[in-house]
């Protein structure tokens, strides 16, 4: 069989990170502007130093390299350029849906408020999305407003994506270091949003395992698991028949419940959520049991830049380790359609977009 030709088919993208998403070389030239000392001066020795350091095994030192991308988003310039690329990279990749999530607290070192820095990234997005329309294109986009776990800001965080969101954004993330951060800390400002019938999406099961996620289902009342990797923890094999499985009551109640999981294959592997094995391979991942074993699957990039992939490469990987064929492909686009924070009439629009080209592809 040919090669299946994955860019060219639609996509949906619900984990990726914005300031995990820039181009080595607007780094470049953003640093310059403000004076910004980088460990590399070219895009290539840039992008290298990032695969290299996010290869560690440790979550911590792979949120660390950060530091890079959110300096050279502290303006308006800043943030318009970067947001615009962004949303194009992701046109470039066949994403026809993209949720871009990211923390306002992180981007206020410049003198800029909160909802400036909103407005400036859905300055940055509808460019980007004009630009694919006019060129015959389809892309829509959609904000996730993040609030930093391990800070206190996550009812004033939750405040502003309900103030935004008919100006593009769609939900709210909670993201940062997992462990010692439970979102029952701000389990008020999760109430609150629920009431405001805001969506909701955690991070949680990267860094710590079936706790953290259960302290997402009922502290964080999370429609999603940000990564939800480790549910697989929870998942036993029947010690006289290993065709066989029992679920413990968190796996069981994300399996029941449809809960979707944001899964991001490499940057699992890089971060260390697949603890126990030493230098893990992508056969390693526990995606195609999860799959097998009939979770809600989706499939992400998490921060492109640190993994050095697309959602196109994602899924070549998963093809080549797994075996998956353009029906598999097609159930992972239509479970993130599914599980996407948007209007019925546009998830409507995406789905038919998505069977009508896997159809097409046959």
């Amino acid at each position: 069989m040919p090669k299946l030709n994955i860019q060219a088919l639609p996509k949906v993208s619900l984990h990726d990170h914005l300031d995990g998403g820039l181009r080595p070389q607007t780094i470049i030239d953003l640093s310059k502007e403000i004076g910004h000392k980088l460990p590399a001066d070219t895009a290539h020795d840039l992008e290298n130093w990032f695969l290299d350091s996010c290869d560690s095994g440790s979550l911590v030192r792979y949120l660390e390299t950060f530091v890079h991308t959110t300096a050279v988003m502290q303006t308006r310039e800043g943030l318009i350029r970067v947001a615009r690329e962004f949303a194009l990279d992701l046109a470039a990749d066949g994403v026809i849906y993209g949720e871009i999530r990211w923390a306002p607290e992180q981007h206020l070192e410049k003198g800029l408020t909160l909802e400036q820095v909103v407005e400036y990234v859905e300055e940055g997005l509808t460019q980007a999305r004009a630009e694919v329309q006019a060129k015959g294109g389809f892309l829509r986009t959609g904000q996730l407003i993040t609030a930093m776990r391990q800070n206190d800001r996550a009812q004033e965080i939750a405040e502003l994506a309900v103030k935004y969101r008919d100006r593009g954004v769609v939900g709210f993330d909670y993201a940062g270091p997992e462990e010692g951060f439970s979102p029952s800390r701000h389990a008020g400002a999760f109430a609150w949003l629920n009431e405001q019938l805001m969506p909701v999406t955690l991070h949680a099961g990267e860094a710590a395992g079936k706790e953290s996620i259960k302290d997402a289902l009922v502290d964080g009342r999370t429609l999603r698991l940000g990564h939800g990797v480790r549910i697989i923890e929870d998942v036993f094999v029947d010690a006289n028949d290993d065709s066989k499985y029992a679920f413990g009551d968190v796996a069981t109640w994300v399996l029941e419940r449809g809960i979707p999981l944001e899964l991001s294959p490499s940057s699992n592997l890089q971060t260390g959520a697949i603890p126990g094995i030493e230098n893990p391979q992508m056969a390693d991942h526990p995606f195609d049991d999860l799959y097998r074993l009939g979770f809600n699957v989706t499939v992400n990039t998490d921060n492109r830049l640190m993994s050095g992939t697309t959602l196109t490469r994602e899924l070549e990987l998963l093809t080549d380790t797994f075996g998956y064929d353009l029906d598999d492909l097609e159930l992972f686009q239509l479970n993130a359609a599914n599980a996407a924070f948007i209007d019925m009439d546009v998830r409507t629009e995406i789905m038919e977009r998505i069977s009508d080209a896997f159809l097409d592809a046959q």
